[in-house]
């Protein structure tokens, strides 16, 4: 079956990206790079550039890297396009080494949110960044997006200024923020940015640069799918817009009691404390009548019904907004942040979402935040686009260290990461509630046409120095949801379900995953390429319909090692993450081991799992250790619960309600199970680790605590033994290097793929089998 987004019903809503007049600039031709400097402006004849992006990430010209793209999009319809990488935040002067940008400013914390680039899931520092030459932390300043507006405003205070990236993304509406603990404001106030494009945003991307070459006011622009900006109350431009009031969840009232139908009237009004006598109700009505005539008079008012208006009986819905909750609404009641945050993933599809406003401030500072519906998604023929543009594929020259090259001291980790892969798809339909990609790149799947994956496969063979045959990962999000979507346009258009997978695959799902079967058949074949590997984590549970699929990547394109993420065994926690249960992974394993008996391989699968999720009780933890155990599982790489902004796990975190169902006032909310607290944290990762010496004593302790002291012994069905060797005391995160012991470590013999999560030994430089990135996770 064909790409449904090959005749989606969304694209018929959407101007083509490819369609637009080009800029005048066009006639100065394409930039080997985006200039980073003055010097390089003149190389190519410009006085000035059109539009200035400043990031908090190196720059690196590849599709993997958001502002590469962004830069190569504008390139490609007229603009002069400059970049400032990491500028020093603590003034304006570096921003202004480019000179005034004449459109505006594009301003990215990176690839990552600024925070989670900088601490880890317990609040620390971190020491390194991937994204920056030579591994270095500290280039970046903590809510990146907000210093660099405020830089760039300071510079030139009458240039636009166009935020963008997963840090706006996340961050579109009143959010929790877990590293001050405290629910913060809409990015676009704090930044006070012009305009605020969430997801992948090509579209709108275009659309707002060419009406501001055109001098259009940016506070006209209004009317843009996939973007969010202030409005004040009573802006004549909201007039013809019906607003849906959602700033409150249902309040009970008493319930009033059934009548007895054997008690008679005067029985009954005494029953209630009343009576029925004329004289007894004069004399009770008498000595209120002084005190009513102090109380407020309550009118009662009549609104029109919404089922009445618009065609079809209901308002339009591009014209309808929802007014959520307002920030101090949510900032002070975690019952409203709750249904705030429901509403907001309930409205996320492009073909049903409605605009939502949410409301900042008071008196004179009040504003609305205006959030339109999410964009429309991309055909395959403008991802096409977007992914042929003429992409270096390696970093700036002004990060090459002594020797001109790259893969030195002054290496940047995640482009060696991704160097040799292929982005085939984006969007994921899982709805993980712990995961960003929902809520940044969407639920639809946009996918490339096989022939532009090919030509990326033969360039890289043919332009990328260092290349030695091996492709690290066909892949995106998701390995294996290219081309999979809705049945039909019309109910892709109308569903309102979070996941298309949970709690099982949707009926109207297509799970063929023949075109993602053909291209890594047609990859392979290609001359001059020894092997493609899958680096890109697996949906198992969707693989396992496809036995063809699993069979084809398990006999050709697994070196070794193959990771998933089943997340954890426990059906508690994985109702809170929207995770199959662990049976899905044992039929996956089962597949997964006759196949590679079959083609007389030794392969390995390599589950991820989390600590200390929402939802996640100290009994899961010690039933998940003792499933590890038993399946002789030693993990070394430990992922921790992180809250990141908007998340749905995150609602939960802050909330202890589950946002998965409807939020109530009364008993009827659900009520989650939260792990706060560093030490029941640690309790959570020990369990994980079970097999680290540094934690027995904390296990013991809780084992004895939990009535299981029975697991405390050493034998083969013990958890964790009496005795206590000497330890460190510590275990160090294995974010830079593995986790492995001090020492030198042993070299791994020709051929061998490693990864951090088994503790063997890190990667030597180089790529190609043994050294490359195909069993990491990708940056996104």
């Amino acid at each position: 079956m064909n790409a449904p987004l090959d005749v989606s019903f969304f694209a018929r809503a959407a101007k083509p990206i490819t369609s637009y007049r080009p800029y005048w600039a066009k006639r100065f031709g394409t930039a080997p790079f985006l200039p980073m400097s003055r010097a390089e402006m003149e190389q190519l004849g410009w006085d000035s550039c059109d539009i200035i992006l400043v990031t908090g990430d190196a720059y690196v010209d590849h599709p993997s890297f958001g502002m590469a793209v962004v830069g190569r999009v504008l390139e490609a319809q007229g603009f002069r396009v400059g970049i400032i990488a990491q500028p020093d935040w603590q003034s304006a002067d570096p921003f202004k080494v480019l000179g005034k940008p004449n459109l505006f400013w594009g301003v990215t914390a990176g690839n990552m949110d600024s925070m989670i680039n900088r601490y880890t899931a317990d609040r620390k520092i971190r020491s390194d960044d991937a994204y920056t030459p030579g591994d270095v932390g500290g280039k970046r300043p903590d809510r990146a997006a907000i210093v660099y507006s405020q830089r760039c405003r300071e510079a030139f205070k009458d240039v636009p200024i166009v935020l963008g990236g997963i840090e706006g993304s996340l961050r579109r509406i009143a959010h929790y923020d877990y590293w001050s603990d405290k629910v913060r404001r809409s990015i676009v106030v704090d930044s006070k940015c012009d305009i605020l494009l969430y997801g992948n945003a090509e579209r709108a991307l275009v659309e707002v640069a060419h009406r501001l070459a055109a001098r259009e006011p940016v506070e006209n622009i209004t009317d843009v799918r996939g973007t969010a900006f202030i409005r004040r109350p009573g802006d004549p431009s909201t007039e013809g817009w019906f607003e849906i009031d959602s700033t409150e969840v249902d309040t009970p009232g008493p319930v009033e009691s059934h009548i007895n139908p054997y008690l008679t009237t005067s029985e009954q009004a005494q029953a209630q404390g009343e009576t029925c006598s004329k004289d007894d109700g004069a004399a009770q009505a008498q000595p209120s009548a002084p005190a009513s005539q102090g109380q407020a008079v309550q009118t009662i008012q009549f609104v029109p019904n919404p089922s009445l208006k618009g065609k079809g009986g209901r308002p339009p819905r591009d014209r309808t907004v929802i007014r959520l909750p307002s920030y101090e609404q949510v900032r002070a009641d975690a019952v409203l942040y709750a249904h705030a945050n429901r509403v907001l993933h309930v409205e996320a599809n492009p073909g049903n979402a409605r605009a939502l406003v949410q409301a900042h401030g008071e008196g004179v500072l009040a504003r609305d935040v205006w959030i339109n519906p999410p964009p429309i998604p991309l055909t395959t023929a403008e991802m096409d686009h977007v992914f042929d543009l003429p992409y270096a594929r390696s970093p700036h020259p002004v990060y090459a260290d002594e020797n001109g090259r790259h893969d030195g001291p002054t290496k940047i980790p995640a482009w060696e990461m991704i160097r040799f892969s292929v982005n085939i798809m984006r969007g994921c339909f899982g709805g993980c509630t712990f995961c960003s990609i929902t809520e940044h790149e969407g639920r639809i799947i946009q996918s490339r046409s096989e022939e532009s994956i090919i030509r990326e496969v033969e360039d890289i063979r043919d332009k990328v120095e260092g290349f030695t045959g091996v492709i690290s990962d066909l892949g995106g999000p998701t390995a294996n949801m290219y081309r999979l979507g809705c049945r039909t346009p019309e109910i892709e258009a109308a569903c309102r379900k979070p996941s298309c997978v949970y709690p099982g695959i949707c009926q109207n799902l297509t799970t063929d995953h023949g075109p993602l079967i053909k291209i890594y058949r047609r990859a392979r074949e290609l001359r001059g390429i020894k092997k493609v590997l899958i680096g890109s984590g697996l949906r198992y549970d969707l693989a396992i319909k496809s036995p063809e699929y699993v069979k084809e990547l398990v006999q050709h394109h697994v070196g070794g090692y193959l990771k998933i993420a089943p997340e954890h065994t426990e059906g508690g926690p994985l109702s809170k993450m929207m995770k199959p249960g662990i049976g899905s992974y044992d039929r996956f394993k089962q597949m997964f081991e006759k196949y590679s008996e079959e083609a007389g391989k030794k392969q390995y699968l390599i589950p991820y799992f989390i600590a200390a999720h929402p939802g996640t009780s100290d009994e899961d933890m010690m039933n998940l250790a003792l499933w590890l155990k038993r399946n002789g599982f030693r993990a070394d790489q430990v992922q921790t619960f992180y809250p990141s902004p908007m998340a749905t796990a995150t609602a939960m975190y802050h909330t202890s309600l589950n946002t998965l169902k409807g939020i109530h006032r009364d008993d009827r909310s659900e009520k989650v199970d939260i792990v706060r607290g560093e030490r029941r944290r640690r309790l959570h990762k020990a369990f994980l680790r079970y097999h680290d010496p540094n934690n027995w004593p904390l296990l013991r302790e809780a084992l004895k605590t939990m009535g299981r002291a029975d697991l405390i012994g050493n034998g083969k069905h013990h958890l964790i033994p009496t005795f206590q060797p000497l330890t460190d005391g510590g275990y160090q995160s294995a974010r830079r290097k593995n986790s492995t012991p001090p020492g030198k470590p042993a070299q791994p013999r020709p051929g061998t793929l490693l990864t951090q999560h088994t503790g063997l030994p890190p990667r030597v430089q180089g790529a190609g089998p043994g050294k490359g990135p195909a069993a990491r996770r990708k940056p996104r």
